[in-house]
């Protein structure tokens, strides 16, 4: 099966570590091939989230979403077929590590791009741009989060969507979740009248089969998340070619048709002023 397969890549990739090591000097920084997969051809192994529907979702060794889609064509360009993918899992918290330990190779997991994150790290892309928005019952009259005074919203707890509701609209009652897919839960039950975070990741979950019809994604976003490919420091000749398969996704039409098809059933446009993306030139 499926599995079989990784873990024979893995202990390929781990025999071949300095092959793909992108800071131990000679070719391997720059040219960031991957390991050798047994039997011949390359192997990736890629972070992503397991745990968001629509974007990165482990489905009992099957992954699928957004993100998973963006990796594959990537890869395909790079020379890498699916069966030589290893998916690795990387939490919010662990992605940085993953890179510096040299335990994946690139992380497309709604890694959004900052000036912090870039003095650790490579960004390829973006390859798509969010925005903090609003789910809501397909019935609701909420439009934007101006309209939330006295309503209960509901985000993750510690995440940066509910500490930007507590700074800018004290009015809010914030019901906080250890999960988006709780708040969702809350919200067909009736508890809450919202539910707030980035805007692809609420179409992910209102895209799911037991949640198909019943919410919406606003539409409105109040900020901007540009979601970039990670990769290990000094890895600009892998950057670019990252990038040049992230414009050949998006300019034969790849893009918008994995886009389409993990946010069918959410009621969901994304933002046309902002995508699809440009990615920025390589550092």
């Amino acid at each position: 099966m499926q599995k079989t397969r990784y873990a024979a890549a893995a202990v390929a990739a781990v025999a071949a570590l300095t092959l793909s090591a992108c800071g131990g000097g000679g070719d391997s920084a720059e040219s960031g091939s991957g390991s050798s997969a047994e039997g011949g051809g390359e192997t990736l192994r890629i972070g992503i989230k397991f745990d968001q529907p629509g974007l990165g979702y482990d489905e009992g060794g099957s992954y699928s979403g957004f993100d998973v889609d963006v990796a594959k064509y990537v890869a395909n360009e790079l020379g890498v077929s699916e069966e030589n993918i290893e998916f690795v899992e990387a939490p919010s918290a662990n992605r940085e590590n993953l890179l510096a330990n040299e335990q994946v190779d690139m992380i497309f997991a709604t890694y959004s791009i900052t000036d912090t994150r870039k003095e650790t790290v490579d960004f390829a892309g973006p390859y798509f741009v969010a925005g903090q928005d609003l789910l809501v019952p397909t019935d609701s009259d909420i439009t934007g989060p101006e309209d939330l005074e006295g309503k209960n919203l509901c985000s993750v707890t510690g995440s940066t969507s509910a500490q930007k509701i507590k700074d800018q609209y004290p009015g809010v009652q914030l019901v906080e979740q250890p999960g988006y897919a709780e708040c969702v839960t809350a919200m067909g039950g009736g508890q809450i009248d919202a539910v707030t975070t980035d805007d692809i990741i609420l179409a992910g979950l209102a895209s799911q089969e037991a949640n198909a019809g019943k919410f919406k994604v606003v539409g409105n976003t109040f900020s901007e998340e540009n979601y970039g490919v990670g990769l290990p420091k000094g890895s600009t000749e892998r950057c670019e070619e990252v990038n040049a398969a992230i414009t050949k996704m998006i300019e034969d039409g790849a893009w918008e048709e994995a886009l389409t098809s993990n946010t069918e059933g959410a009621d969901y446009a994304y933002n046309e002023d902002l995508n699809p993306p440009t990615p920025a030139p390589c550092a």
